[in-house]
């Protein structure tokens, strides 16, 4: 699935935009998804994962 953390699952979320004079229209928001060069399973691989799992420690980069 795309714009998903591998780490955690955090996926967009929908809802309104709301204008002042209470107009409703679709919105998406997406999670701050980057691409890392992470250890999965002892090998190097190239994951998405979203900034507060990075922030958190819950990936372990790999060297280069």
């Amino acid at each position: 699935m795309a714009r998903v953390c591998e780490i955690c699952g955090k996926g967009p979320i929908t809802g309104h935009n709301i204008s002042h004079a209470h107009n409703k229209t679709k919105a998406r928001w997406l999670p701050n998804l980057q691409k890392v060069n992470a250890l999965v399973d002892g090998k190097k691989q190239k994951i998405k994962v979203c900034t507060s799992c990075l922030k958190s420690n819950k990936v372990v980069k790999a060297i280069s």
